[in-house]
């Protein structure tokens, strides 16, 4: 099966006298069944890794900002130490969204004391057994 990459879909900004107005007009929010909110301890500001076989997820930073880093996982049992990373950067200043589909993994490095990370997925919790964690350490020269 040949995996869709992880993408940004842009959001914008619009200020004026009556203060700021975030938005994202492309991203379509059909598909969302569940939605939840991280927050990062400060002792522990990387929450890692997590991912899915078959659930997609999205991203926004709702406030501070966040680098997700996304590794495509070659072996759910035990995947490839060597294995690379992509980074996107997730910030407060616009609503971008960042689409991870299934098949990959994340983790997540708050950048500012006190961020929320916004995270959304195509399946209800517990609709499916689709869980994978892997120790942060796994995988060499990520961060």
């Amino acid at each position: 099966m040949m995996l869709k990459d992880p993408y940004i879909i842009e959001g914008g900004c619009y200020k004026d006298n009556r203060g700021v107005l975030k938005y994202n007009n492309d991203f379509d929010a059909t598909r969302v069944k569940r939605i939840y909110a991280i927050q990062n301890s400060e002792s522990n500001p990387i929450r890692g890794w997590q991912g899915h076989k078959i659930e997609q997820r999205w991203f926004i930073a709702i406030s501070g900002s966040f680098d997700i880093y996304v590794i495509a996982i070659d072996d759910w049992t035990y995947p490839s130490p060597a294995l690379t990373s992509q980074k996107f950067r997730l910030e407060q200043e616009k609503l971008n969204v960042l689409h991870v589909p299934a098949g990959y993994i994340t983790a997540i490095h708050s950048l500012i004391p006190d961020s929320v990370l916004l995270v959304m997925s195509d399946y209800s919790l517990g609709a499916i057994k689709d869980e994978y964690r892997f120790d942060l350490e796994h995988f060499k020269n990520i961060f």
